[in-house]
């Protein structure tokens, strides 16, 4: 498989770039934990443009260390005071356990994937809790940033704040 077609198309949109000038800082001072799907744009769904806000995706939104991480590194070095998590509707992460993905991934590809993890589960309420509790509740993010917990719906494009 090739890369080709990416390439050529980068280039395409290299000849029109006009956004060099960012300097990394979070212009609207926003943050947006949201899940990997190809069906969210997160910046264009709050308003945003490219500049105002860090991204950092993960399946199905959750919180796992590296996105933690990315958080305690925007509020401290990139301005960020607020932090939208935001899993989405008709999400594979909240249609199943680990366990079930598991399955699916070993039956398909012959390979035992016993030992992956991914955090997922049906109860995608109470994980939004839980991942906007680690936030908020962190010591080098609590008191520095306001975390809110949110479900997008991929049919409908609105976003409900839930947390």
């Amino acid at each position: 498989m090739s890369f080709d077609d990416l390439l050529q198309a980068n280039a395409s949109y290299a000849e029109n770039f006009e956004d060099g000038y960012f300097d990394g800082i979070a212009k609207a001072g926003v943050a947006i934990v949201t899940c990997m799907d190809s069906r969210i744009e997160p910046l264009g769904m709050v308003g945003l443009r490219i500049g105002d806000a860090k991204i950092l995706r993960s399946p199905g939104g959750r919180v796992s260390t590296s996105v933690l991480n990315g958080c305690v590194l925007s509020v401290q070095l990139l301005q960020v005071d607020r932090i939208m998590i935001i899993p989405h509707t008709r999400c594979a992460m909240a249609s199943g356990t680990d366990d079930d993905l598991r399955k699916v991934i070993s039956a398909k590809t012959g390979t035992d994937a016993s030992w992956l993890s991914f955090g997922a589960s049906p109860d995608q309420a109470g994980r939004l809790r839980t991942d906007v509790d680690m936030v908020s509740n962190h010591p080098l993010i609590k008191g520095h940033a306001e975390v809110g917990g949110f479900l997008y719906d991929v049919d409908t494009g609105l976003l409900k704040q839930i947390i």
